[in-house]
C-alpha cells in the first residue's frame, strides 16, 4: 500500500479524528470572571447563524453549512433535535455549539468553538461543560465529535481533556472554500491553497 497520495488541486485535506464520551465526566472549572454568557439561539435565521459560523470557523475551513442550500440550511436550523447556543460578550456573538440529537441516545456536537478573542480566556471551557450537561440532561448513551487537523491546533488535546476518547481516524478531501468564494482567500493562512 501507497503510503503518500496525491491530493489533487483546488482541494484541502485534512486527517479528522473522531471522539466520544459514554459518561459525564466531573466537569472542568471555567474561570469565575468570566466575562460573557451562553445564549440559546432557537431557530436562529441563516444569515445570523452563518454569519457566527465564518467568525468562529473561517480560521478552520468550517465549510459544510456553506455549501448547503437555504432550504437544507434551513430545515436544519429549525429541526427540533438541533440545539444551538452562542458565547455572547457585551452584546456579541462570540462562540458557537451546535448539538444534534436527531440519532436515539446519542448526542453529537456538530461544531463548536470561540472566535480569535475569545481563546485562551476559559470561555470555550464553559460552552464545553455547557455542552456535556445539556446532552447528558437527556437520555444519552454517548456524547461524539469529530476535529481535523485543520482545526485549532490545541482542540485534540482540548477534547481529551474535556474526557472524550479518540475512537478513529479518517481522510476527508474536500473543495477549497477559498477558490469558490465561500471564505475569503486570505482564510487559515497555515493552510496552502494550490489553485
Amino acid at each position: 500500500m501507497e503510503r503518500f497520495h496525491e491530493i489533487g488541486r483546488g482541494k484541502i485535506a485534512a486527517i479528522a479524528t473522531s471522539l466520544e464520551m459514554r459518561q459525564r465526566p466531573p466537569l472542568r472549572p471555567a474561570p469565575e470572571a468570566l466575562m460573557g454568557e451562553i445564549v440559546p439561539w432557537t431557530q436562529p435565521d441563516a444569515d445570523t447563524y452563518l454569519a457566527l459560523y465564518r467568525k468562529v470557523g473561517g480560521a478552520h475551513l468550517w465549510f459544510s453549512r456553506l455549501y448547503m442550500s437555504q432550504a437544507e440550511l434551513d430545515a436544519v436550523l429549525q429541526n427540533p433535535a438541533t440545539a444551538i447556543f452562542s458565547w455572547r460578550v457585551a452584546g456579541e456573538d462570540e462562540g458557537l455549539l451546535e448539538l444534534d440529537f436527531s440519532e436515539p441516545e446519542s448526542c453529537e456536537i456538530k461544531y463548536f468553538g470561540v472566535s480569535e478573542s475569545q481563546q485562551g480566556t476559559g470561555a470555550a471551557r464553559a460552552l464545553m461543560n455547557h455542552a456535556i450537561e445539556t446532552a447528558f440532561a437527556r437520555p444519552v448513551q454517548r456524547l461524539w465529535l469529530h476535529t481535523n487537523t485543520i482545526d485549532h491546533p490545541r482542540a485534540l488535546a482540548f477534547y481529551q481533556r474535556s474526557g472524550f476518547v479518540p475512537i478513529g481516524q479518517s481522510l476527508e478531501i474536500a473543495d477549497d472554500p477559498r477558490l469558490n468564494g465561500a471564505l475569503p482567500r486570505d482564510a487559515a493562512p497555515h493552510v496552502p491553497i494550490f489553485d
